[in-house]
């Protein structure tokens, strides 16, 4: 039974807010997505039948930059009548009297959420392809978009991309960690000298991979999700990421060994590349540049999960083998950029 007490929120304030822009019938109940861990997804429902989504940041002490659920709401409003399928918006609420941050709701799609291997079993290996080339399709139909033309020109700085990344990664771990790093300096100062001349300026996506994206019934994709990471810039780091994400069969290195497109029917990364290439206007030569950026920079994004568990860790719980398991993680992603670099 809906509440007005569900941690983030406010069940009286937000449903008189969404009966004054769409059709509500009854009180609304709200379900928390587990899947993601950032900003907060409930999925929302009437007696009816009824269903939209609402993401609002999580809850307690945050940066609104870390959150902006206005820059969210913007980048899929304004992808709304192109060729990437992203939800319909209801609206957004900038009011913090309504539910204590800013939130927005949207349209409910029925689709799949593929995470792992588990997930994408049901599937047969025809279908598996046909998701993944909808997924290729997608990104170069994203990277083609003129952001001016869509009125996102002024989302972020357009030039240097890489170059403000590896200032920024590198930072975080000069200022957060608590260990000694060789490695990932050493593979900084490469991917400074490496760094390869930017294509022009569109949409990147920041974290393009098929489970943030949801299938549809057709095994198209339905929509793109998890925009808070999307900027103006380099996009090629795009298909890098999609294709770290990937994992290849041909590696034998544990750090992606779980993910869903190593299933049997999934394009191979070179299929990914070429059919990437056919669509796009942009030369591929140093893609493996990105795909080694990209391993380094999950690398200090995993860190910096590191660091924060180990320091939010109470004293009476022994981190053993948690904390072993994290540095290993790291170590595992920057020994894989150090793989793709050294055959450069």
């Amino acid at each position: 039974m809906a509440t007005d007490n569900i941690s983030g929120i406010d069940v009286l304030n937000v449903t008189a807010w969404l009966a004054d822009r769409v059709d509500v019938t009854g009180t609304l109940d709200f379900d928390l997505v587990a899947h993601g861990r950032s900003n907060l997804t409930f999925v929302v429902n009437d007696p009816s039948g009824q269903k939209w989504v609402l993401r609002r940041p999580p809850t307690g002490h945050v940066l609104a930059s870390a959150h902006d659920m206005g820059r969210e709401h913007r980048i899929m409003s304004a992808l709304a009548p192109t060729a990437v399928p992203v939800p319909t918006m209801v609206d957004m609420c900038t009011d913090d009297s309504v539910n204590g941050a800013p939130f927005y709701v949207m349209e409910f799609m029925d689709g799949y959420i593929l995470k792992d291997l588990a997930d994408v079993a049901e599937f047969t290996p025809s279908q598996r392809r046909t998701q993944s080339e909808a997924l290729v399709d997608t990104l170069a139909a994203l990277h083609e978009i003129d952001p001016d033309t869509v009125g996102l020109g002024d989302l972020g700085k357009k030039e240097d991309y890489l170059a403000r990344q590896l200032r920024r990664w590198k930072r975080q771990i000069d200022e957060g960690s608590d260990r000694d790093m060789p490695l990932f300096h050493e593979l900084h100062a490469r991917l400074e000298a490496k760094m390869p001349t930017q294509q022009g300026a569109g949409i990147a996506h920041g974290d393009y991979r098929l489970d943030n994206c949801m299938i549809g019934h057709d095994m198209g994709v339905a929509a793109v999700l998890d925009w808070e990471l999307c900027t103006l810039g380099d996009v090629l780091a795009d298909l890098g990421g999609m294709l770290m994400w990937w994992g290849d069969p041909t590696n034998d290195a544990p750090t992606m060994a779980e993910v869903p497109t190593l299933a049997e029917g999934y394009l191979t990364p070179d299929e990914v590349v070429a059919r990437y290439d056919a669509a796009s206007s942009r030369d591929l030569s140093d893609l493996p540049y990105y795909t080694a950026f990209q391993f380094w920079r999950l690398g200090a994004i995993s860190e910096g999960v590191r660091v924060r568990f180990t320091a939010g860790a109470m004293g009476d719980k022994d981190l053993g083998d948690e904390a072993q398991g994290y540095e290993e993680r790291v170590d595992g992603l920057l020994e894989q950029s150090h793989r793709i670099l050294s055959s450069l």
